[in-house]
């Protein structure tokens, strides 16, 4: 059974959906970033990066213990393990991956940035509120044109960069957004968020999802000395 270490995150919820859409079985360890679980000795064995998602997998290739980090990592080992959600034909499972990198390199962190800086940065920056008020409409313009003319991100089907990009555009009222603005991107949020496994997914530990206002140890832990401490 494969372990779970997570926390319902964005990054969080693409391991849980895509663990329900395989039928893996798993079992959830849950790591509470506002507490500093995070840099506990035994997920820093799993990943130094101290960062959620990361998986042990009992029986990894070769049928031998496997840890591994890094979301678009983790979901890429699954659909390889599996057989599902990337496709075989060469052209089109480089389109899925150009998608899924795409969300890594610029959905996750451009609308993490934003979250940063509008919600809990102590201090409001309006240069940087905007910078990345700007970059996150922008990058919905790109899912627009692409979801203007595909059912999905790599396609006709859907795929392991569809689960990756999902989680961050649910609730887009949190980032100023309102989907009526990108239909074709409503759309293809309103089908993915109708899928039963999705569903499970983004249920997984949501009654420990974040609420209030962060703490100054939980600030620490998240965004200041302890977050940035040499270990």
């Amino acid at each position: 059974m494969i372990e779970a270490w997570t926390w319902p995150t964005p990054n969080g919820h693409k391991l849980h959906i895509m663990l329900e859409e395989v039928g893996l079985p798993y079992t959830v360890i849950p790591i509470d970033i506002r507490a500093g679980d995070q840099f506990r000795p035994e997920f820093l064995a799993i990943t130094p990066n101290h960062r959620i998602p990361a998986i042990v997998d009992p029986d990894g290739p070769g049928g031998k213990r496997f840890t591994l980090f890094e979301s678009g990592a983790i979901l890429i080992y699954l659909a390889e393990k599996t057989g599902q959600l990337l496709p075989a034909d060469p052209a089109q499972r480089y389109t899925c991956l150009q998608w899924l990198m795409f969300q890594m390199g610029g959905v996750g962190p451009m609308f993490g940035q934003y979250n940063h800086f509008a919600v809990y940065a102590p201090e409001k920056l309006p240069y940087a509120i905007e910078r990345y008020t700007n970059e996150v409409r922008r990058l919905h313009r790109v899912l627009e044109k692409r979801l203007s003319d595909s059912a999905y991100l790599a396609g006709g089907d859907y795929s392991i960069a569809d689960i990756a990009t999902f989680p961050w555009i649910r609730n887009p009222d949190r980032r100023g957004i309102d989907l009526a603005e990108f239909p074709a991107v409503k759309r293809w949020h309103d089908a993915i968020a109708a899928r039963s496994a999705v569903q499970r997914g983004v249920a997984v530990l949501a009654d420990r999802a974040a609420r209030g206002p962060l703490t100054e140890e939980e600030r620490a832990n998240m965004f200041g000395t302890k977050q940035f401490a040499a270990r």
